[in-house]
C-alpha cells in the first residue's frame, strides 16, 4: 500500500500506460481465448448456503459440465466484519451434499488459487496501483462524517445518495499534503461518462450510465481490502473465468465492472444474469426465515436431487418444466438461451411430492437401495435404541422389505421412524380389553388369522392376504369387514390408523404376526 501511494506523487497520466486507450468502448463481449469454459460461484461466507445460492451454483455447475468446463468456488470474504463462523465450511459441505462439488475451491485447491479473497490482497493492490498510475483511480480523503452528511442531505432532498467526487480534482500537491496526514486512504475508481454497452446472455443488450447516477465507488478500502467491484473483476480475470452467471441484482453493476476491465486493459468474460428465485407469492426469499438454508432441508430428510429438481422446474433454461429430472438429465437438457428474464416462483409446498418421486427412484436402484437400508438402520437405532425388544428388526433383509413396501407412500426416509410406523420396530402394548372394545369376537378372529398364517405352502402376498382376510370377514356373521381390519390393526400396531392391514402383516412377517396375536390372546 505504501509503495502504491508513493506513486501518487508523480503518476504517469498517459493512457498508454495500460497498453490500450482508456477511451476505447466495447460494443459486445467476447470469450477468453481457447475453448475452456470456466465459471465460478462466489458467495460471501456471511451466512450459510440457502436455496437462492444453491440455484446460482447449480446453473453454473450444469453450464460447466454441459460444455466440459470447470466449476470454481471462490469465497468473497473481504468484508471481515460480517463473516459468520463456520459459513465457509458450510457452503462447501452443502455443495458436496447437493452433488455439485466444485472442481477448484478453498478445500480442494487448484491452479488459480488461493480461492479465498482475503488471501489475494496483493493482486488487488497490484491492480489498484495500475489504475492509480493511469489516472483511472485516486485516493479519497473525505472523512466518514462528511460522507454521512452528503448522504443525509441527499435523502433530505429525496435524492439517491452519491459521492460528489470531490477528491477526484485534487492536485498532486494537495494529494501529497494529505498523504502526509493520512497515508492509507481508501481508493476510488474514476467512473467515465459513457459506459460500454454489453450483450447479456439472458437480458440482451444493456448499457447503464453509472457515472450519471453514482459517485465514484471505493475499490480499495484503507485496510487494504477490496470492495466487491474491484475484487470480482481482478479475480475473474486472473482465474480465467469465461462466463459469469450470477443473480440479476448485479446487472446494473456490470457497466461499472466493464469500465474497470477497460481501464485495466483486460478482456471481460461473457455475462448471464439469472432472474431472481422468489416465494410462490412473489415475495423475496428471506434468510431470516431460517427454513431456506440447505442444512434445514438435509436435516428434514429431503434428498439433494429433489431440491435440484424443484429449483429448476420452477424456473427456465429447459425445453419444458417437468418433475423427476436427475442431475445428469439437467446437464443434458440445460440451454442458457432458454433462460428468461422472468423471476422463478418457488412453491415449497410441492417439495415433499418431489422428494417422494426421487426417493422412489432411489429405491428402484439396487445400489442406492442398499444405501437407503443403511441410513434407515441408523435412523431406527437413533430413534428407538434401547426400546428395541428384538434387534432382528435391524436385519438388512427386513429393513429392505419395509422400504420396498412403503415406497410411494412416504415422502422422507424419516417417515418410517415416525410414531405411525413405530410398530415396525417395537412391539405395541395392546390389552385384550382394547380389542374387545372393537369386537367381541376377538378369539375367533385371532384364531382364524393364526390358521391362515399356518396354512401349508402358503405364499404370502398383499393381494392374497387381502383376499383371505375378506373371506375371513364374510364367514363371521354380524361382524363388518371394517371391524375385523380395525381389530387386527390395533393388535398388530396398537394404532387405529396406518397402512393397510395386509401390508402390515407382510411387513412384519408371519412369525412376528403370530407372536403379536398370540400375545393378545394370552393377555
Amino acid at each position: 500500500m505504501a509503495v502504491l501511494l508513493k506513486r501518487l506523487l508523480h503518476p504517469p497520466r498517459t493512457p498508454e500506460a495500460l497498453g490500450r486507450p482508456l477511451g476505447r468502448r466495447e460494443a459486445s463481449l467476447g470469450t477468453h481465448a481457447g475453448p475452456a469454459v470456466r465459471v465460478r460461484f462466489a458467495p460471501s461466507p456471511t451466512g450459510f448456503l440457502h436455496l437462492g445460492g444453491l440455484r446460482t451454483a447449480l446453473y453454473n455447475y450444469i453450464f460447466a459440465k454441459k460444455h466440459g468446463g470447470s466449476f470454481i468456488l471462490r469465497l468473497e470474504d473481504t468484508d471481515q466484519t460480517r463473516l459468520v463462523p463456520g459459513a465457509a465450511d458450510n457452503i462447501e459441505d452443502m455443495l458436496e451434499w447437493a452433488g455439485i462439488p466444485p472442481d477448484e475451491s478453498p478445500r480442494r485447491g487448484g491452479p488459480a488459487g488461493p480461492y479465498l479473497q482475503s488471501q489475494r490482497l496483493a493482486l488487488y493492490a497490484q491492480a489498484t496501483e495500475a489504475l492509480l498510475k493511469s489516472g483511472a483511480a485516486y485516493p479519497c480523503f473525505c472523512s466518514p462524517q462528511r460522507l454521512e452528511l452528503l448522504k443525509r442531505e441527499a435523502l433530505r432532498n429525496h435524492q439517491t445518495p452519491r459521492y460528489d467526487n470531490r477528491c477526484r480534482s485534487l492536485s498532486e500537491a494537495q494529494v501529497a499534503q494529505k498523504l502526509a496526514k493520512d497515508p492509507k486512504p481508501p481508493i476510488r475508481f474514476h467512473l467515465e461518462g459513457e459506459a460500454p454497452a454489453f450483450q447479456d446472455l439472458v437480458y440482451g443488450w444493456n448499457r447503464h450510465e453509472v457515472a450519471s447516477v453514482e459517485g465514484d465507488p471505493v475499490i480499495l478500502k484503507s485496510d487494504g481490502f477490496p470492495t466487491y467491484h474491484l475484487a470480482c473483476v481482478v479475480d475473474d480475470h486472473h482465474m480465467g473465468i469465461s462466463h459469469v452467471l450470477r443473480g440479476s441484482e448485479w446487472l446494473v453493476s456490470t457497466s461499472k465492472h466493464l469500465l474497470l476491465y477497460q481501464a485495466l486493459g483486460w478482456q471481460p468474460p461473457r455475462f448471464a444474469h439469472l432472474p431472481l428465485l422468489l416465494n410462490r407469492d412473489g415475495s423475496k426469499l428471506s434468510k431470516r426465515q431460517g427454513d431456506i438454508f440447505l442444512e434445514h432441508f438435509a436435516a428434514a430428510g429431503f434428498l439433494p436431487d429433489a431440491l435440484l429438481d424443484i429449483i429448476t422446474s420452477c424456473g427456465s433454461g429447459f425445453a419444458e418444466n417437468q418433475m423427476g429430472r436427475t442431475l445428469p438429465e439437467l446437464i443434458t437438457q440445460f440451454d442458457l438461451t432458454r433462460v428468461t428474464c422472468h423471476s422463478a416462483l418457488l412453491d415449497l409446498e410441492k417439495l415433499p411430492e418431489f422428494n417422494r418421486l426421487h426417493l422412489r427412484r432411489l429405491v428402484s436402484d439396487k445400489t442406492q437401495r442398499r444405501q437407503l437400508v443403511g441410513k434407515l438402520q441408523a435412523l431406527v437405532e437413533e430413534a428407538f435404541g434401547s426400546q428395541l425388544q428384538d434387534r432382528n428388526v435391524l436385519d438388512a433383509a427386513y429393513v429392505e422389505r419395509i422400504i420396498l413396501l412403503r415406497q410411494g407412500h412416504i415422502c422422507h426416509l424419516q417417515d418410517l421412524v415416525s410414531p405411525v410406523h413405530s410398530y415396525l420396530w417395537t412391539r405395541p402394548a395392546v390389552s385384550r380389553a382394547q380389542l374387545g372394545a372393537v369386537s367381541e369376537k376377538v378369539d375367533i378372529i385371532a384364531k382364524r388369522v393364526l390358521g391362515l398364517l399356518e396354512g401349508p405352502g402358503m405364499s404370502l402376498t398383499q393381494d392374497m392376504l387381502n383376499g383371505e382376510l375378506k373371506k375371513l370377514s364374510e364367514g363371521l356373521e354380524g361382524t363388518k369387514h371394517s371391524n375385523v381390519m380395525k381389530l387386527l390393526r390395533v393388535a398388530l400396531s396398537g394404532q387405529l390408523q396406518g397402512p393397510p392391514v395386509a401390508e402390515m402383516m407382510l411387513s412384519l412377517g408371519p412369525k412376528e404376526v403370530r407372536e403379536r396375536i398370540q400375545k393378545v390372546l394370552s393377555s
